[in-house]
């Protein structure tokens, strides 16, 4: 049951994250491309950036900040699939930038607060 909840949270929060870029100009390229190696939550493009998004959710921070979740394999993984993406898309022509959205509900009511870390993470 609790692995459920927890997918219906991170779905829930991708939702929102999306929408949130949508009113920020961004446009959605695709959301849970997955490959062998894993899967990105939302690929978008913005001016002459093609950028991987990271959309953690979470009700406490009881277990870190979900920046923190983020771990180095993660990075990683988040990495070699983008330039798996670039390659299948033949999309050498744009910048590439790894942001975290931090989806953070309130357990009292159903209000949340997003918090968008742009260059969350670099590949070098």
């Amino acid at each position: 049951v609790f692995m459920n909840y927890n997918k219906t949270i991170g779905k829930y929060g991708e939702t929102i994250a999306a929408d949130y870029l949508i009113n920020n100009g961004y446009k959605i390229l695709d959301r849970n491309f997955q490959t062998r190696y894993g899967e990105v939550d939302i690929i978008g493009v913005k001016d002459d950036l093609i950028i991987f998004f990271e959309v953690k959710s979470r009700y406490t921070n009881s277990f870190g900040t979900p920046l923190e979740s983020v771990t180095c394999h993660k990075k990683g993984k988040i990495v070699s699939i983008s330039s798996y993406y670039i390659y299948v898309n033949n999309l050498y022509d744009y910048n590439i930038r790894y942001d975290v959205i931090e989806i953070i509900f309130n357990h009292l009511n159903d209000t949340y607060k997003i918090n968008h870390l742009i260059d969350a993470f670099r590949t070098y």
